[in-house]
């Protein structure tokens, strides 16, 4: 016989489900990446973080003030282990992957708002990440031949002045 399923949850903890759940996620990664967008790039700006016990921090490190912030949604959460994943992996672009998920979110927003179903628009996105792939894997291997062609020119180039310094010099 099956055992009743019992879900234990913190009172006050939101139960909802859906359409609106999702709307809810994706609006909550959407202020975490607020919170980082304006420190991107060389004019990016210092942020002034003030913790509970007063103490200040300034900067304009996206992974750093996501350290700083008490997060508690979450789906904002995962955004920031994204981040952490991309500073633990390769130590840098951290504002740049929480950006970028969460445009891809926003970009996604209407879609679950006119109830296409979210496996429909990840199957989209996967398969826009795989033209993409293939889109740049031939543009790298047009640059090697073109880089090949110029380098073989070069060399041709070099050569005959090689020649002709000698003759000079002889």
């Amino acid at each position: 016989m099956m055992q009743p399923q019992i879900i234990l949850l913190k009172e006050g903890t939101d139960t909802s489900q859906g359409k609106p759940q999702l709307i809810s996620n994706i609006n909550a990664c959407q202020i975490i990446s607020e919170a980082v967008r304006t420190t991107l790039g060389p004019r990016g700006m210092d942020k002034l973080i003030v913790d509970g016990r007063g103490k200040a921090l300034i900067s304009n490190d996206g992974a750093t003030i996501l350290k700083e912030l008490d997060i508690v949604h979450p789906a904002a959460k995962t955004l920031v282990d994204i981040a952490k994943s991309q500073d633990a992996e390769v130590g840098d672009g951290t504002t740049s992957v929480v950006l970028l998920a969460a445009e891809f979110l926003k970009q996604a927003k209407p879609f679950v708002e006119d109830s296409v179903h979210p496996q429909i628009i990840v199957k989209s996105y996967r398969k826009a990440v795989n033209k993409v792939t293939h889109k740049l894997l031939f543009i790298v291997k047009s640059y090697r031949k073109a880089v090949n062609k110029v380098t073989h020119k070069l060399l041709i180039i070099v050569k005959s002045y090689r020649k002709a310094v000698n003759k000079v010099i002889a």
